[in-house]
């Protein structure tokens, strides 16, 4: 699809207010933005970053690891965008947390790109547009994308499901903590980083990493996973410690996967993903108009009074809205 958008050509420039004017654009749900914006993605060329989702439990650090971590790739002379998932606001909708404000660094480095997006109450610890948003980030140049999730518990693995790795970043404690931590997390981790591995809780944060590491090898073995992984490793975004080992198993496990082909395998069957879960929402979303409402509320109500079976109802609300 050929388009004349004015926001193209400066943002595969790498023009970063074009970068953010096109994620607002994406995010928007006016449907004429919504036509722009399918338009402006279908003539983005195929340009890859390495993409890493990361998660973590409240309190973990994980905004001064991102900070910490983005500075020593941008050191590098590479390009680092941030996709900041925030909690949102019951009221007006929008990030409450503000990442730019607690990555006062990172946000001034020029090789470097935070975009808080409000997570919309959409399950899983992600913005509903965050899949287009890093294919933008790629398009502009990024050369890695972080995808930092609200933290909110098991559903949030979803990030999982749209990034080449995923990180979980957890704090010094006891072994006791393991049972804590959903084993669905455990079992998509790619890489466990243990933050805060630094002066007093040093030795406390060694003792969890080989608690973690232990587990994983009880937990599971995938044909994605070359031999030593997944990994449980000690980091300290305070010192900078560990951060280079960190990166070097990432670039290690996304080398392997890409020269086996697993990673061409991952983003089809992301790719698939992000089919299904676009047409559900526009299905879902034809039950929002007054009309659909109105429907679904009369026989909601006759459903409640014992007057209908609920899968009747359910079948002539289909039957009715392929009548529109």
């Amino acid at each position: 699809m050929m388009t004349n958008d004015p926001l193209l050509h400066p943002l595969l420039d790498g023009d970063r207010r074009a970068l953010s004017r096109a994620i607002t654009l994406v995010e928007s749900t006016r449907p004429d933005h919504r036509d722009r914006a399918m338009a402006l993605l279908a003539a983005l060329p195929d340009r890859q970053a390495l993409r890493i989702g990361l998660s973590g439990t409240p309190g973990v650090g994980k905004s001064s690891f991102i900070e910490a971590f983005g500075m020593m790739l941008t050191g590098q002379g590479l390009r680092v965008a941030v996709l900041a998932v925030d909690p949102s606001s019951t009221r007006s909708g929008g990030s409450i947390l503000g990442d730019k404000t607690r990555m006062e660094r990172l946000s001034r480095d020029p090789r470097a790109f935070i975009r808080p997006s409000p997570s919309s109450a959409v399950l899983g610890g992600v913005a509903r547009r965050t899949r287009e948003a890093i294919r933008l980030c790629e398009a502009a140049g990024h050369d890695v994308v972080l995808v930092e999730t609200v933290g909110v518990g098991q559903s949030e693995v979803l990030v999982a499901g749209m990034t080449d790795l995923f990180v979980l970043l957890l704090a010094p404690a006891g072994g006791d903590e393991l049972q804590g931590v959903k084993r669905g997390i455990m079992e998509v981790a790619d890489l466990i980083l243990v933050n805060k591995a630094d002066g007093e809780l040093l030795a406390p944060a060694r003792r969890t990493v080989a608690d973690y590491a232990g587990a994983l090898r009880l937990l599971r073995k995938r044909p994605q996973d070359p031999d030593g992984f997944p990994k449980a490793l000690p980091v300290s975004a305070l010192t900078g410690d560990g951060l280079t080992r960190a990166w070097d198993e990432m670039r290690a496990l996304a080398d392997w996967r890409r020269e086996t082909g697993h990673q061409d395998r991952a983003r089809a069957a992301q790719a698939q993903d992000w089919f299904t879960a676009e047409l559900r929402a526009a299905l879902l979303a034809r039950l929002q108009t007054p009309e659909a409402k109105a429907q679904v509320a009369a026989l909601g109500a006759r459903v409640a009074a014992g007057a209908l079976p609920p899968a009747l109802a359910a079948q002539q609300v289909l039957d009715w809205l392929d009548g529109t």
